[in-house]
């Protein structure tokens, strides 16, 4: 099991003012911010419990963690960002949607833009 402590809730964005590099980083602002998007599925049908865990075992040993990623949420909807430093990328975000439209039998898929992992207002 890896270990990711990037997916994290969303904090408002510090007051804009100079900072250093090392709080800067620190803080995940400027050239330091970090990238994920949401994704939310609406199902035909209701999986049963087994199936949905199978399922999600698969989506995250066979594209999440291969991908060095992370993944808070469920099946149905979550939140996916790298795992450590850095972004979820564009490619990312369609092996997501690839995978969840291959998988599942769909009625509706969202898969929302890239933004700021770590705060609400960017």
């Amino acid at each position: 099991m890896v270990n990711c402590s990037s997916v994290s809730t969303s904090m408002p964005l510090p007051p804009k003012k100079w900072r250093s590099r090392r709080l800067r980083k620190k803080l995940h602002l400027g050239a330091f911010k970090e990238h994920g998007f949401d994704f939310d599925v609406a199902l035909k049908r209701e999986l049963s419990h087994e199936s949905e865990d199978l399922l999600m075992d698969r989506l995250l040993t066979g594209l999440i963690e291969p991908r060095h990623l992370a993944l808070g949420g469920k099946l149905t909807g979550g939140f996916v960002s790298a795992c450590g430093r850095g972004s979820a990328t564009e490619e990312d975000q369609s092996a997501i949607e690839k995978w969840l439209r291959s998988n599942l039998e769909i009625e509706a898929l969202s898969v929302g833009p890239l933004k700021d992992a770590w705060y609400l207002d960017n």
